[in-house]
């Protein structure tokens, strides 16, 4: 799918033999977080891996490092104030290798389980827009955000295959109050929503006034690949990928010339 994406991003633990084997013409990004984090507690503190650094993953090919955190701007203060100073860190170890630093930004509530649930749509506008405009400060030296959309589509009038719990003015407003969060650049996530739906929420979101960048998404594009690499092996995957991940990429850029804005 690289001849057909301006790159890809890999993990530097799993990833790495895909370097070889990207179209030339493609720009790397490598994540420097550990996966996951402990789900005994609310803080889901980052770490990053214990064998890398900036300095090695720009050895390895690197052209922008990218990083994931976990954020609940409402959340406990000093865990929130050691989620900044790591942040912080990370920034300064970008700026001094002359790299590009991309803070993906997961938003959730400390005291909400489910990030698919209402109760947390409801929130995730405020969670989103503020945590953008708290890691806007120049002292975290990010060049780009990821992030999330600001409104959990499934329930927006016109898109909620259930009952609609927010109309689309609202929806539209929280888009715009994304647009205003940050004067950085700003690039969406896919969080696993299918191709479609993904395709549509960029179309809303440009209609609704909100000046994102582009995006930088896995799931919305090879995900379907997965069960048919597990039910009929690997050659099969590939022909997917051909085929119907061709098509999810070559649609999706097709939104993206209409929809995202030129930095």
């Amino acid at each position: 799918l690289t001849p057909y994406a301006s790159s890809i991003l890999l993990d530097p633990e799993y990833g790495l033999p895909a370097v070889k084997v990207k179209d030339e013409q493609a720009g790397l990004l490598l994540a420097y977080e550990k996966t996951g984090y402990d789900a005994t507690t609310t803080s889901r503190l980052p770490d990053c891996l214990v064998e890398w650094s900036a300095k090695r993953l720009k050895e390895a090919g690197a052209d922008a490092v990218k990083f994931l955190l976990y954020y609940d701007v409402d959340g406990d203060q000093a865990i929130n104030n050691q989620k900044k100073a790591y942040i912080e860190r990370i920034g300064s170890e970008c700026q001094a290798e002359d790299i590009p630093f991309f803070l993906e930004i997961l938003t959730y509530d400390e005291k909400i389980a489910d990030n698919g649930s209402l109760e947390f749509a409801k929130v995730k506008a405020h969670k989103v827009n503020e945590a953008m405009k708290v890691f806007s400060d120049e002292r975290f030296g990010i060049d780009v955000l990821k992030v999330e959309v600001p409104v959990n589509m499934n329930y927006v009038e016109g898109f909620a295959e259930g009952e609609a719990v927010f109309t689309r003015e609202e929806a539209a407003q929280a888009f715009k109050e994304q647009e205003a969060a940050s004067h950085l650049p700003y690039i969406y996530l896919s969080a696993g929503v299918s191709a479609e739906l993904f395709q549509e929420t960029l179309v809303f979101a440009a209609e609704s006034g909100a000046k994102f960048n582009g995006v930088l998404c896995g799931r919305a594009t090879w995900a379907g690949s997965v069960p048919v690499y597990i039910g009929q092996g690997q050659e099969a995957a590939r022909q997917w990928l051909r085929t119907e991940g061709f098509n999810n990429i070559d649609g999706l850029n097709k939104v993206i010339e209409r929809t995202a804005s030129s930095w």
